[in-house]
C-alpha cells in the first residue's frame, strides 16, 4: 500500500511519488503550488473565525469565515478559508458537508463545517 499524507496547505490527501522516496519523511506538501502558498497568519485567522463561528452555530459556510477577515474583499480569501476549512478537518476538528451530507476533503462545489462529532 502506498502512504499518504496530508498536505500542509491545501488539507488533501496526497500519495509518495517516486521522486519523494528518499525524503518522504520531509515531505509536507502536495505540490509547488500548495508550497508557494504555505499558510501563513490570514491563514490561522480564517481557520480562528470558522471554529469562532461553530461555537455559536451547528453548520458554518467556508465563505463566512472570508467575509468575517476579509470585510469588503472577502472573494479573494475564499479559496483559502475552503483550505483552511480542509486543514482543519484532516485534524478532526471539523467535519465537511455538502447539502447536509458528509464529503471528504476532495469534494467540488461549495461546502461548509460543521462541528467535529464526539
Amino acid at each position: 500500500m502506498t502512504p499518504t499524507k496530508t498536505c500542509a496547505s491545501c488539507g488533501r490527501p496526497f500519495s509518495m511519488r517516486k521522486a519523494w522516496e528518499r525524503d518522504w519523511a520531509d515531505v509536507r506538501y502536495c505540490s509547488k503550488g500548495c508550497r508557494r502558498t504555505r499558510p501563513n497568519t490570514t491563514d490561522l485567522a480564517l481557520e480562528t473565525a470558522l471554529l469562532d463561528s461553530l461555537r455559536t452555530r451547528r453548520e458554518v459556510p467556508t465563505d463566512d469565515a472570508a467575509r468575517a477577515i476579509g470585510g469588503e474583499e472577502w472573494q479573494g480569501l475564499v479559496e483559502r478559508a475552503r483550505r483552511a476549512a480542509r486543514r482543519l478537518a484532516a485534524d478532526g476538528r471539523v467535519g465537511l458537508v455538502q447539502r447536509g451530507k458528509p464529503i471528504g476533503p476532495n469534494a467540488k462545489g461549495p461546502f461548509a463545517v460543521r462541528r467535529a462529532k464526539g
